[in-house]
């Protein structure tokens, strides 16, 4: 690496300098790193194993730097979009209030392949089953019919009891066992 700086201006590279010296999330130190270290010349494989970062990331931060844009290492969002916005949260939770039967499906209950196919057709949106019960369980709700409370004073309904013993022989009549059928030689 010689002192020859390749995309940055000198303006950008003391600008990433000093901001390096500010408390900041990791993300965004790595992406002012990647810049600053393709600035000098380090090639995109030696930052990934410098810095233990992906190849698509280096590879971004450093076309950033090569378009002039290092001053946008802060606009650009961290991870994987979001999909789930308030918005659709509300939705489901109203869904799960209401019987689905109000929406015209032939079913009392909500599950969450039904809930997911519904929101995925009103927001174009899919998200798994899964996600959605950990939606449900996040917010308090489930799709699993809770029992009614007793109102107080209310006779609550008696447990049906069922004995289980062993079974008497019946007597057979004597017409069950007479063979209707002759055999004949």
């Amino acid at each position: 690496m010689d002192n020859q700086h390749q995309f940055l201006t000198p303006f950008q590279r003391k600008l990433l300098l000093k901001q390096m010296q500010t408390e900041m999330r990791p993300e965004h130190r790595r992406r002012m790193e990647i810049m600053l270290l393709a600035d000098t010349g380090v090639s995109q494989t030696q930052i990934c194993t410098q810095l233990g970062c992906s190849q698509d990331t280096a590879r971004y931060w450093i076309r950033m730097a090569q378009e002039g844009k290092a001053h946008h290492w802060q606009e650009h969002p961290i991870g994987r979009p979001q999909t789930i916005n308030q918005h659709y949260l509300e939705r489901l939770k109203e869904l799960v209030s209401h019987s689905p039967q109000i929406y015209g499906y032939p079913f009392k209950r909500w599950t969450a392949g039904w809930l997911s196919k519904h929101l995925a057709s009103e927001f174009e949106i899919e998200v798994s089953d899964r996600h959605i019960n950990r939606l449900l369980k996040k917010m308090g709700l489930s799709t699993r019919s809770q029992p009614t409370p007793v109102a107080e004073g209310a006779v609550a309904p008696k447990a049906v009891e069922i004995e289980i013993r062993d079974l008497q022989p019946m007597a057979l009549p004597d017409l069950l066992l007479i063979n209707p059928i002759e055999v004949r030689p």
